[in-house]
């Protein structure tokens, strides 16, 4: 008598199913888990062109959910990093913020992007970090190596992926970082006339010729220009806030007060009569909450927006390749002035709010001379007495 087969059983709730899926011409293996906080059916699935590749798949599923993580099987790194960007950076600097952002859109979603976070292995992302290796600096590249690992460990606490290979490969070094410039002389007389009459040149002589960092800059406001004499006090900028998380300055010792060359407070003198003649005439209250250099919105200008605006002004000036300056080298060439003028370092280090000499001697100096006077009494020897003091209008 002939044993008739028996059928097989169905899968049971919860069991792991396998079938074909013709639309896609693949089998498909899901392992049922449970219900979303919707209410709604919660699966994960693998594919394959057999049976046999699907259940390696199934079992490999089943021990990264022994393991706590529920990776799901086409979660790429485009998601893990888009997800880290959304989540993983709250309360982070706005400048910190941009910059991860930048890195990622350009550096590591194009090249990584479609993998599969639980099919990343070390030698791909060797091959990765080589070639991003032939186009950025040391630094740079760490912080690039940094987004994808910091991207995979929020994946990791979400229960998205289980193994981090960012964690098991090494960062290779990258290409000699761009050294820090500072202006000539001649290159610093040229700035300082371009642009006459605009906001960026007003930004551009008072950071220069005070040497303000660009992200002090940006947040001024007109009650922190001091442009008459008050007493024994002279015409000054206080420098007291800047873009950084919470409005901080850099430092405790950036938080200071910077007295202004008689050059800076006749251009700040003009910039001020033009910002508030603009209010006036367009209905509004003038307030010395105002910022100093605020867009035609009134609002905060971004740093791509500033350095935009100054590589025109360094066009204007007669530079041939204005994309190889940035605003922060004014800030280099003010120290590198001062220096070649002869004040000391000790004066130029309490001048642009460092807490010792080292980091003034180690990266922004450029010459060493004598000493010889100090900051905003120097200026006006070494740039000329453009205008005389005078009130506000």
């Amino acid at each position: 008598m002939t044993e008739t087969p028996k059928r097989r059983a169905r899968a049971g709730h919860g069991d792991d199913s396998i079938y074909w899926d013709k639309s896609k011409n693949r089998y498909i293996g899901a392992v049922s888990l449970g219900y979303t906080p919707a209410g709604q059916r919660n699966r994960s699935k693998v594919s394959g062109k057999t049976k046999a590749e699907v259940r390696q798949k199934l079992r490999e599923l089943r021990r990264e959910l022994a393991d706590g993580a529920k990776t799901p099987a086409h979660y790429t790194v485009a998601q893990a990093v888009t997800d880290w960007l959304a989540q993983g950076l709250k309360g982070r600097e706005v400048t910190s913020v941009d910059t991860y952002k930048s890195l990622a859109e350009n550096h590591v979603i194009p090249q990584l992007g479609k993998a599969k976070v639980r099919e990343l292995e070390a030698d791909d992302l060797d091959e990765w970090l080589e070639a991003r290796a032939e186009v950025l600096a040391t630094q740079s590249l760490r912080m690039v190596h940094s987004v994808l690992r910091r991207s995979i460990s929020h994946a990791q606490r979400r229960g998205k992926a289980v193994r981090n290979m960012a964690d098991l490969v090494e960062v290779p070094e990258g290409r000699a970082g761009r050294p820090s410039k500072s202006l000539s002389l001649d290159q610093a007389a040229a700035v300082l006339r371009a642009k006459d009459g605009s906001w960026v040149h007003a930004y551009v002589v008072l950071s220069l010729l005070v040497g303000v960092r660009p992200e002090e800059v940006r947040p001024l406001t007109w009650s922190h220009i001091h442009l008459t004499r008050s007493g024994n006090e002279k015409p000054h900028v206080d420098v007291w806030r800047s873009v950084r998380q919470h409005g901080d300055t850099k430092t405790r010792k950036s938080r200071r007060s910077l007295a202004m060359p008689q050059q800076v407070v006749a251009v700040m003198k003009a910039h001020h009569r033009r910002e508030r003649a603009a209010c006036l005439a367009a209905g509004e209250e003038w307030t010395d909450e105002r910022l100093v250099f605020p867009t035609v919105a009134g609002e905060r200008r971004s740093a791509l927006n500033v350095r935009r605006n100054f590589r025109t002004l360094l066009k204007e000036a007669g530079f041939k390749d204005p994309q190889a300056w940035t605003p922060r080298e004014l800030r280099t060439s003010f120290v590198s002035v001062l220096s070649d003028y002869g004040i000391p370092i000790e004066v130029i280090s309490r001048l642009v709010g460092h807490n010792g000499s080292g980091t003034t001697e180690r990266v922004y100096r450029k010459q060493l001379r004598p000493v010889i006077a100090e900051g905003a009494e120097a200026m006006d020897h070494i740039f000329g007495n453009a205008a005389e003091d005078g009130g506000i209008d």
